[in-house]
């Protein structure tokens, strides 16, 4: 603990910018090295999941990362399940260069009801493809479209938030209980975000298969300027990793994957969330850096276009390729934001590592 003045104590945390990975006395070849990861029924080729962000996700691209061997997650509140056709609204926001312009534009379009018929044809339209399903929505959302979510036969639910709490009060409004709702769902969900030990064990204690960790959509918010609120990432995934070791004792042997969700915008920032502990990655602004990005170099996330409060930024990237060379390469930058999945291979095998499992143990060093 240090203290801040005569009345305030706090911990020190840390960034991931603030750690680096150290390399052991032994090295692999990359062709030894086994990326799988599997949560609940599944398993996936790489420990990386595409946020449920309008400006990287569609169903298209949901189903590309699927073929790829990871898996996508569709926004079910966003501009998908708005509006049958987005695509001239997608159009219009790449031509907005004024960032208060497209606050407005934002908010504007995202004022349309969510149709419930449309949650459901957009995750058939993933399914019928024959790749893994899943669908977020906020804990605000959550109880009003379920339903639809669930019998749209997801293999995945994630309920994705700003800060997600197991123990939200409220009495303006009946608060969604996680623990109960979770319980009588046949799906398995994934839920966040948190950044502190006890929040993380809370969510775990919900039932829940994964739980996020971070504020999520690191580059396109701006939660620390407007509220004040940050836990820099590898404090609060290193927090978690407690948490889950903690509950895995607690519950008699249940695993709940820790899934590091903000902060991770280039291929380091991935191996070095990984390194802290997280179990997976959910990745938003490199994948913003592919062709097929429906933002067309545009990232927001739904804290963008709060009707009330706007705490989110849009941030222009520049596109680098497709969105197959920017998770498998191969690369044409030396820069971190291509072959995100054969960076994090490479990491693990210039460690001296064969399984992900594995390299949460890999020694750090703080600068």
């Amino acid at each position: 603990m240090n203290d801040i003045g005569r009345s305030k104590r706090a911990e020190r945390a840390f960034a991931l910018d603030d750690i680096a990975i150290v390399p052991q006395r032994r090295t692999r070849g990359i062709e030894e090295v086994d990326l799988t990861w599997r949560i609940d029924a599944l398993q996936f080729d790489f420990p990386l999941i595409a946020a449920p962000m309008d400006s990287i996700m569609s169903p298209a691209t949901a189903i590309e990362m699927g073929r790829m061997g990871g898996l996508g997650v569709l926004n079910l509140e966003g501009i998908w399940t708005r509006y049958d056709d987005p695509q001239p609204l997608l159009d219009e926001l790449a031509g907005i260069d004024d960032p208060d312009a497209a606050t407005r534009r934002l908010q504007e379009i995202y004022s349309a009801p969510i149709k419930p018929e449309l949650i459901r044809e957009r995750m058939a339209e993933i399914r019928d493809a024959g790749v893994p399903v899943a669908g977020s929505l906020s804990p605000q959302n959550t109880a009003e479209f379920a339903s639809d979510v669930v019998a749209s036969g997801p293999d995945f639910f994630v309920i994705r938030g700003t800060v997600v709490s197991a123990e939200h009060v409220s009495s303006r409004h009946e608060p969604l209980n996680l623990k109960e709702f979770i319980y009588q769902l046949d799906v398995p969900v994934i839920v966040g975000g948190c950044a502190s030990y006890q929040s993380a064990l809370h969510l775990m204690r919900t039932g829940a298969a994964g739980v996020l960790v971070g504020f999520g959509g690191a580059a396109t918010h701006a939660t620390r300027s407007v509220l004040g609120i940050e836990v820099p990432m590898a404090t609060a995934i290193s927090d978690a990793a407690e948490a889950r070791r903690d509950y895995l004792d607690e519950s008699g042997g249940r695993y709940v994957h820790v899934i590091a969700d903000g902060a991770v915008g280039r291929s380091g920032d991935i191996a070095k969330a990984i390194a802290m502990g997280a179990d997976a990655v959910m990745a938003g602004a490199p994948l913003a850096k592919a062709a097929e990005a429906p933002g067309k170099g545009y990232h927001w996330g739904a804290e963008a276009w709060h009707q009330e409060l706007p705490r989110g930024e849009r941030v222009k990237f520049p596109t680098v390729g497709s969105l197959h060379e920017v998770m498998l390469g191969p690369s044409h930058t030396a820069d971190g934001t291509m072959n995100l999945v054969g960076a994090l291979r490479r990491a693990l095998a210039t460690t001296g590592y064969t399984e992900v499992k594995e390299f949460q143990r890999v020694e750090v060093v703080l600068h």
